[in-house]
């Protein structure tokens, strides 16, 4: 165990297993006939302050195991990192030969520049908050604007709700979390124009079980539908026998006479980007959240699954239509970041 793993705490045998086998594919594609001069693996690390399994970080863990078994990074990851320690992680990674840091400093915006402006020549795609500095060229930041497969998922929320009132739990009120809410709400909005909204946030990133409470004090106050923004918000649904929506990732499988619909996020785009980018010598300061809109195929509706046949037939109609007119630019889903409120 190297001295960077002992003071983080974050070398676990998932984390293990994952070097280990990016080390193994990318000596096999260097053998490969075809890959011979193919440029080296850019070396990556991710620093991570939440499980990997958790909704946000598990797609941008995703996207860089496939970028990895492609062959065009060589991927390590620490998780469940500290505010105090995040710095201090991505110093390591950088004196460590890392040519692309990626992570997310919603929390640690001020500690995470100063690093990144301490090591010029490496790359930072860093999920934040903020718009990129030009004073510091080599941090790139990003965000999950899947505004427009929320909005969607909405409209089918819009139909399936019997009372019309809806329960939201998210994390923190924060732009990311808000844009997606007050899109869900829009959805809502087409399908079922006297719904009632209760809010809530649970001041944390996760915390299943009280996400949990507090999607059953919702369903007390009358939901029969949850908006599931945090892990624990379907599990209340599920014992209730109340419907749910998911976001970021899909869970009907685990919930399927529960999820109806889900808004997912697809980081493969904002990587590959920057990994095209850090290949070319021309990685930037920029706004990567352009690469999660739903035209540049960042986000999509997850299927329906069990529901297929049971969400309203003028529902999916408005839901094809709106999808139709937002690929072609007709229709622009609003980006509100204001914190959303009960109403």
């Amino acid at each position: 165990m190297t001295q960077h793993d002992k003071r983080s705490g974050s070398l676990t045998r998932r984390r293990f297993l994952t070097t280990v086998a990016g080390s193994a594919l990318a000596t096999a594609a260097a053998l490969s006939p075809g890959r011979v001069m193919a440029a080296e693996p850019i070396k990556t690390a991710g620093v991570y302050t939440v499980p990997v399994e958790q909704q946000w970080v598990s797609r941008i863990h995703k996207a860089a195991l496939t970028a990895q078994e492609r062959g065009d990074i060589d991927y390590t990851y620490s998780e469940n990192v500290s505010n105090t320690d995040y710095a201090r992680v991505m110093r390591e990674y950088a004196e460590s030969g890392y040519k692309l840091i990626m992570g997310e400093i919603f929390a640690v915006e001020a500690e995470a520049r100063e690093v990144a402006a301490e090591y010029p020549e490496i790359a930072f795609l860093m999920g934040s908050s903020f718009k990129p500095d030009d004073a510091l060229a080599n941090m790139a930041v990003f965000d999950n604007y899947i505004q427009d497969a929320s909005y969607l998922s909405g409209i089918i929320a819009g139909a399936m709700t019997e009372t019309g009132s809806i329960g939201m739990v998210g994390g923190f009120p924060i732009p990311e979390v808000n844009r997606l809410m007050h899109a869900f709400m829009a959805g809502v909005k087409e399908t079922r124009p006297d719904a009632a909204f209760q809010v809530s946030f649970i001041g944390s990133w996760f915390d299943p079980p009280k996400a949990k409470e507090t999607a059953f004090a919702m369903i007390e106050g009358g939901a029969d539908l949850l908006y599931a923004e945090r892990f624990g918000v379907s599990d209340a649904a599920q014992e209730k026998g109340v419907l749910a929506i998911g976001n970021v990732i899909d869970t009907q499988a685990d919930y399927p006479e529960t999820v109806v619909a889900s808004a997912i996020w697809h980081f493969e785009p904002t990587l590959d980007k920057a990994i095209q980018e850090v290949r070319n010598g021309t990685f930037k300061a920029a706004d990567y959240g352009v690469y999660s809109f739903m035209k540049n195929s960042g986000s999509s509706l997850a299927p329906l699954g069990t529901f297929d046949g049971k969400v309203p037939q003028a529902a999916l109609d408005l839901v094809e239509k709106r999808k139709g007119e937002i690929l072609s630019g007709d229709f622009v889903t609003v980006i509100d970041d204001s914190e959303p409120k009960s109403m």
